[in-house]
């Protein structure tokens, strides 16, 4: 099982970053062992003074895939939910201006956060709404309009490279918002109005 992960694909969060917009889809991957396992609070690393949430739309992929279509993307999977893909935002910096890979900042373990699974029936993939409370004070929101690649380029981009399998799931973007994490502090994604994860910073 792979988590695809894909970066600067809101361009609200290039500006707060002072970063700068791709042609392509930037993609990085985190191992299995980056998934926060349920039940468990998120332990902040000792080797990190601030690590960032990253609120995010995720899709798992339901069949096998290959060099796939964009126009027939959709049919790679059925389920979405919300992730948080925590991120130590003082290593990737030194990481960055070094010209070196992020996997360091991203892909430790407990990293990902995989949200409760639904249907993807019940929503236009073009209009979702989604959002991060911290202590129940909304931090982050985004929609989906307002990706710079959808999720139907995602997954045909990302096929051309990786074969995508049954049960990998792709981190779509995060929007602007993205803050330091504290102890205590206790974090809950949404679709609209759907709880779909809940967790506790230690």
């Amino acid at each position: 099982m792979k988590i695809i992960c894909i970066g600067q694909n809101y361009t609200d969060h290039i500006k707060e970053l002072d970063s700068k917009q791709q042609e392509d889809p930037v993609i990085f991957l985190k191992p299995d062992t980056s998934i926060l396992l349920k039940n468990q609070p998120f332990f902040i690393p000792d080797f990190s003074d601030e690590i960032h949430h990253e609120i995010e739309l995720i899709v798992k992929i339901n069949k096998v895939g290959k060099y796939i279509e964009e126009k027939f993307a959709h049919k790679y999977f059925d389920q979405i939910s919300v992730g948080i893909d925590f991120t130590a935002r003082d290593i990737q910096k030194k990481l960055k201006e070094n010209g070196m890979p992020w996997e360091v900042s991203k892909a430790f373990d407990g990293s990902a956060v995989v949200g409760k699974w639904i249907s993807k029936s019940d929503f236009d993939l073009n209009k979702i709404d989604f959002s991060l409370t911290v202590n129940d004070q909304i931090k982050q929101v985004g929609n989906s309009c307002n990706m710079i690649h959808s999720i139907e380029k995602i997954i045909s981009y990302v096929s051309q490279f990786f074969t995508l399998k049954i049960g990998d799931i792709i981190f779509t973007g995060t929007p602007a918002g993205v803050a330091k994490v504290c102890e205590n502090d206790k974090l809950k994604g949404f679709i609209q109005k759907q709880q779909l994860l809940d967790i506790k910073i230690k």
